[in-house]
């Protein structure tokens, strides 16, 4: 007789994608309701369906396209997180280590303060210089890190860190360079926030960022491969240089389309992974999906609450991330310390 019992793993895996799939229209609603103008949650269906008023013209125009924003960035950015966490076999790297973020920044910086007076295209071509700076940072550290061997990840990871002090500096050059209106401009791209996003950037964003989705999320199973080392999973059949291929490009186009919408946001591509990891645990099958909705939550929340907690006025969401997600870094660090040292 067969059994039919599922393994323990699998049902708190299960459980988990389950209440995560679960607490994200609970976020989404919260993030619509609460803010300087504040909504009754359980009105806002009626008030939708209505069509018109001042409270219609507030979700629809304001926080309809910042909340569904906020879940898109976030779950952009946490699931190039889990992958190139995976594909570097490292629990501390961050998305930005591969001058995705960096790169974009630079891109924006370059256009606000050497390309002044855009006027209308503003709108279009900002967002669009931060992400052709992410894309082309990606291929610079991509080129350096082929060799005929195959493309070498330590490389990779150690350029990535160069290539972000070098745009760092730039960032700063353009700074000193900038006028008061252009820093104004500049501190959201460098701390992020989702003010600036509107049905149109949303909707231009989004085929790249579905783009993204599917580059990614079938790389579960190879992911899982690659965590017994390269020569293991090369042995299971894996084809490797496809597999950095498409990871890289998966998490430069989505990382890309989450900077050119809300600026340099931290830490959610590195805090979602292991949060999720805590929860349920390591198997890709389950955490690429498991990190992409709890980083669309978290996304959701940071913007809740930058937006309310000093209302009228706004924290910029890189800080409240940094603030939040600076200690977790810290405690991942401790820990994988202490279990370096059993070892």
């Amino acid at each position: 007789m067969i059994s039919t019992t599922i393994p323990h793993h699998l049902r708190r895996y299960r459980k988990a994608l389950f209440s995560l799939a679960l607490l994200l229209p609970f976020v989404l609603l919260l993030g619509l309701a609460l803010g300087a103008y504040s909504i009754p949650p359980l009105a806002i269906p009626q008030i939708l369906l209505r069509g018109e008023g001042l409270e219609y013209q507030v979700l629809t125009a304001l926080r309809l396209p910042r909340v569904l924003g906020a879940a898109l960035v976030g779950s952009l950015l946490a699931l190039a997180g889990a992958v190139l966490q995976g594909l570097f076999r490292n629990p501390l790297v961050d998305p930005g280590l591969i001058g995705v973020s960096s790169g974009a920044a630079l891109g924006a910086a370059i256009f606000i303060v050497l390309l002044p007076g855009a006027g209308p295209l503003e709108t279009y071509a900002l967002p669009l210089f931060a992400f052709l700076g992410g894309v082309l940072a990606t291929q610079v550290l991509w080129w350096i890190a082929r060799t005929p061997m195959g493309t070498q990840v330590l490389v990779l990871l150690l350029s990535g860190i160069a290539l972000n002090a070098l745009v760092g500096a730039a960032i700063g050059l353009l700074t000193f360079l900038a006028t008061e209106e252009q820093l104004r401009s500049l501190t959201f791209w460098t701390l992020g926030g989702f003010s600036a996003v509107t049905w149109t950037t949303l909707l231009s964003g989004l085929p790249l960022a579905f783009l993204a989705w599917a580059l990614l999320l079938p790389l579960a199973r190879l992911l899982n491969a690659l965590v017994l080392g390269e020569r293991e999973a090369f042995y299971l059949g894996a084809d490797l240089e496809a597999l950095k291929r498409r990871a890289v490009a998966g998490a430069a186009l989505g990382v890309g389309v989450a900077v050119a919408l809300a600026g340099g946001v931290g830490f959610i591509g590195l805090v979602a992974p292991h949060l999720f990891r805590l929860l349920a645990g390591p198997d890709h099958r389950y955490l690429l999906t498991g990190s992409a909705l709890l980083g669309a939550s978290l996304a959701v929340l940071a913007d809740l609450l930058a937006r309310t907690v000093a209302a009228p006025a706004e924290v910029p969401v890189g800080v409240v991330t940094a603030l939040l997600g600076g200690p977790f870094f810290l405690y991942l660090v401790l820990r994988y310390k202490r279990e370096v040292y059993r070892a």
